[in-house]
């Protein structure tokens, strides 16, 4: 096995903390949703953004809330609409005529935690809007651009039952997403505790900040020492070259694709205690980091091939060198 120089624990063992602090605290409101959590935990430390799939009233909203209370940040929720205009997003300049200058009043994207709620509704100019901020962590309007604050999250959702009057998101942005996400519904269990949490006032209004959002920018620079073996960083290769010439994707992953696997399995292997990154954490995440980059030709829809499947298959038959890490 190669030898390698990894970060001190005490050190990996802060971001763990700081990450099962936060998770905790969120599940006095998300109940049953532990490993979405989880996730969403990955994409912070890795200064990503998250696109929620998934159908109405299963707590994505609650979750973002939730996220940003627990880490003391500034959060601000928009509801996407087709007459939503850019500037509704970035802010505008406002002439002021005492001082006879223009004068820039922020837009509600000035936040750690922004939920851009149906975003495919909103249409594609203002989609764009958000393009700039989620890959230079700033806006640009009227020629001026703007540092967003630091951390800054996107949690974006939409439904992915009902289309009519939606706008969907293109190739490129979809590709700014580190990771698409599901709520799923809960159990019986899980849906009879939601009940009883809910029968005088919403567990949101009691919870309690857990952490310091400025702590975020350190913790997430630990995550980069994290030991990642050769032979995994050709696996990770293999597998999303692979997604570029298979017969049954119009377009393959990115290599920003392929960032986003590598980064992600070093934040989940801090999360699960450990200094390096495994196999089992590349196949986990692969789905959610690979998946909605993938398009699928319309002659393979008709098959009914979709991009999981095709994922799926390739995790199944690309081989790993694990001579290296015997």
């Amino acid at each position: 096995m190669t030898d390698f120089h990894v970060k001190p624990m005490n050190e990996a063992n802060q971001v763990r903390t700081f990450a099962t602090a936060v998770t905790d605290n969120i599940e006095h409101v998300i109940v049953g949703k532990r490993s979405v959590i989880e996730l969403l935990m990955v994409a912070l430390l890795c200064q990503g953004h998250v696109l929620i799939e998934d159908v109405p009233g299963v707590g994505k909203t609650m979750l973002a809330r939730s996220l940003a209370i627990s880490l003391g940040g500034v959060f601000k929720r928009l509801q996407c609409t087709p007459d939503l205009l850019p500037n509704d997003v970035t802010g505008v300049s406002i002439f002021n005529q005492q001082n006879s200058e223009f004068e820039f009043r922020p837009g509600p994207i000035f936040v750690n935690v922004f939920l851009a709620d149906e975003i495919n509704r909103a249409t594609p100019r203002t989609q764009s809007a958000l393009l700039e901020a989620m890959s230079e962590q700033q806006v640009s309007v009227d020629g001026v651009s703007r540092p967003l604050p630091n951390p800054f999250l996107v949690l974006a959702t939409q439904n992915p039952i009902e289309y009519e009057g939606t706008f969907p998101l293109p190739e490129a942005q979809l590709d700014r997403f580190l990771m698409r996400l599901g709520m799923g519904y809960p159990t019986p269990v899980e849906e009879r505790q939601l009940m009883t949490n809910l029968q005088r006032e919403h567990p949101v209004t009691h919870l309690k900040q857990v952490a310091d959002v400025t702590q975020l920018p350190a913790l997430q620079r630990q995550v980069w020492e994290i030991h990642v073996d050769d032979s995994l960083q050709d696996y990770i290769v293999r597998l999303v070259g692979a997604t570029r010439g298979h017969p049954d994707l119009a377009l393959g992953a990115s290599p920003r694709a392929t960032l986003a696997l590598y980064k992600t399995a070093q934040a989940l292997a801090v999360l699960r205690g450990r200094d390096h990154v495994i196999p089992d954490d590349i196949k986990y995440l692969a789905p959610f980091t690979l998946a909605h980059r993938l398009i699928v030709k319309p002659e393979a829809e008709l098959r009914n091939r979709t991009a999981m499947a095709v994922l799926n298959d390739l995790l199944n038959t690309i081989p790993l060198d694990i001579g290296a890490l015997a």
